[in-house]
């Protein structure tokens, strides 16, 4: 395990390539949390981000050997991540509300870190991505979560980087737009 825990991402990736299980494994580990974070920020749905986890990598052991290197690893995989997403969303047309479904995304112990106007703002934030629809919550999450570029986003996405602008302004303007009605009603 020491071995494979000093393999660089590109000997690991070579080596799953090869059918190593075990480099394959620690690919995993090392990807997984980044993985259902994504899933959790589209879907809100914590049985369905693992879902979604799940079928990512399974699409990805049977997958690697067809990646070539054009574009990053990471990108590669947000690329399959989006698409499980929207597969997802497909598949099942019941979503919940987003309102009925205040899932947060900060811990307690952030919470507790935060002073209590902080605190206020966060959930504030919070409240309003959870009214995006679910593939602006994506790509903000892409962005300001994963710091992906725009650039990154696009191929993530497979849109081009004028749309990828374009919906990332549309998700700033409705989430400051929600954010200007909670700070009028605080007045």
């Amino acid at each position: 395990m020491a071995v494979q825990a000093q393999m660089k991402e590109q000997e690991l990736i070579q080596a799953c390539q090869a059918g190593d299980r075990t480099a394959f494994r620690s690919l995993f580990e090392s990807h997984k949390d980044r993985v259902y974070t994504l899933a959790m920020h589209y879907c809100r749905d914590p049985a369905q981000a693992e879902d979604i986890t799940q079928e990512v990598f399974l699409e990805l052991f049977h997958s690697l050997r067809q990646f070539r290197r054009q574009a990053a690893f990471s990108t590669w995989l947000h690329r399959i991540v989006v698409n499980r997403c929207l597969n997802a969303r497909r598949r099942d047309r019941r979503w919940t509300d987003l309102e009925e479904t205040p899932a947060r995304a900060w811990t307690a112990r952030e919470r507790q870190e935060e002073s209590y106007g902080q605190q206020q703002l966060a959930e504030a934030i919070e409240d309003a991505m959870q009214r995006l629809d679910p593939e602006l919550r994506l790509l903000l999450a892409l962005r300001y979560r994963e710091e992906l570029s725009y650039a990154e986003i696009a191929e993530a996405t497979d849109c081009s980087i004028g749309t990828v602008s374009s919906r990332l302004n549309r998700a700033h303007r409705r989430l400051g737009k929600q954010l200007w009605e909670y700070r009028s009603c605080l007045k």
